[in-house]
């Protein structure tokens, strides 16, 4: 059983994916990645790591996916443009495609990868992989943890600051300005001599010109 749902959710996810790459619509390639974002996670889960579904589904489908179309929609792209110089490639992406397809296969064949540990191993009722992922993480693993959370922030930073550049054509206000303002510097009470003008008594009149 489980062999048959790994064969069906693997030919799933290779057909989505293939779709991704192939369709013009920029719309039905988002609806075909987050299948097979959906579907890698099922197979995560005859893994038995439910960790890595839950996070796989709520993070890339439930927030990046729904951002990406949300850019899609409101952009105004024209993606056959970008996609012109598609089939260009097309040789040369199938060549690296195959290589990489071949050495998976001769990694997997070979007799050095068939560990005997490396099997999914029964675990008790009440197990939890969230615990002991958390256990070894915040224990063992502790410094490469932080580490990489460290390179992800500076990454982050160095991303931000390689974008935001100012422009002379760009209205820019210091905050520490803005908060530094007081009611004086925005308003200012002049007093002023009041000016009285009297109009004189025009006689209303009622009679008609005469012809």
């Amino acid at each position: 059983m489980t062999i048959a749902l790994f064969s069906f959710f693997a030919f799933v996810l290779l057909a989505s994916a293939l779709g991704v790459v192939s369709t013009k619509n920029p719309v039905q390639a988002a609806l075909l990645l987050i299948l097979s974002f959906f579907t890698a996670a099922m197979l995560w889960m005859l893994m038995k790591a439910e960790f890595l579904a839950v996070s796989l589904v709520l993070i890339y489908v439930g927030a990046v996916m729904v951002l990406f179309l949300f850019v899609v929609m409101m952009l105004d792209i024209n993606f056959e443009e970008l996609r012109k110089g598609f089939w260009k490639f097309a040789p040369v992406a199938g060549v690296v495609a195959g290589t990489m397809l071949v050495e998976m296969v001769l990694v997997i064949t070979h007799g050095a990868s068939q560990i005997d540990s490396a099997g999914l191993v029964d675990r008790p009722a009440g197990y939890s992989n969230v615990h002991e992922l958390g256990r070894l993480i915040y224990t063992q693993y502790f410094l490469p943890f932080q580490l990489a959370s460290v390179i992800l922030l500076v990454g982050m930073i160095a991303a931000i600051a390689l974008t935001l550049r100012k422009r002379k054509s760009t209205k820019y206000i210091n905050p520490g300005d803005q908060v530094r303002v007081k009611a004086s510097d925005r308003l200012r009470i002049v007093k002023m001599a009041a000016e009285v003008k009297v109009l004189a008594d025009v006689p209303a009149s009622d009679d008609k010109p005469a012809a």
